[in-house]
């Protein structure tokens, strides 16, 4: 019922920039945390930033100040804004959004979206 589409991953210099977009589509009632997933070749899934619903932000020591995630709330759509990136960033990148719906039952529950790829080579 609820769908999650990314966008933006691609192929940037080291020291580059990209912005992650992921947008939710269907019938939803209303949007709880939002956050932006990696994962590198060979390693584990790591939560990179997360945004409440009231729009505090937290973020991984790794991309703290080089990543801001946002939201826009009127698209249902959150962002990560990537900066100074690094070879080490390079990762297949998930969003990750809780999603309370009406139907076919009531509740809250975690929608992943597709993945993109980020790399930063020179």
């Amino acid at each position: 019922q609820v769908q999650l589409v990314e966008s933006g991953g691609g192929l940037v210099q080291p020291g580059g920039s990209l912005r992650l977009s992921c947008a939710a589509s269907g019938s939803i009632f209303s949007i709880n945390e939002m956050a932006w997933y990696r994962q590198a070749p060979g390693r584990q899934r790591e939560l990179a930033a997360t945004i409440s619903r009231g729009g505090t932000t937290n973020y991984a020591d790794s991309v703290k100040g080089r990543f801001t995630i946002s939201r826009d709330n009127a698209k249902n759509t959150v962002y990560l804004q990537m900066n100074s990136l690094k070879p080490e960033d390079t990762a297949v990148y998930y969003c990750k959004v809780n999603i309370v719906v009406l139907r076919p039952t009531f509740g809250a529950y975690d929608y992943w979206g597709q993945g993109t790829q980020v790399t930063v080579s020179s």
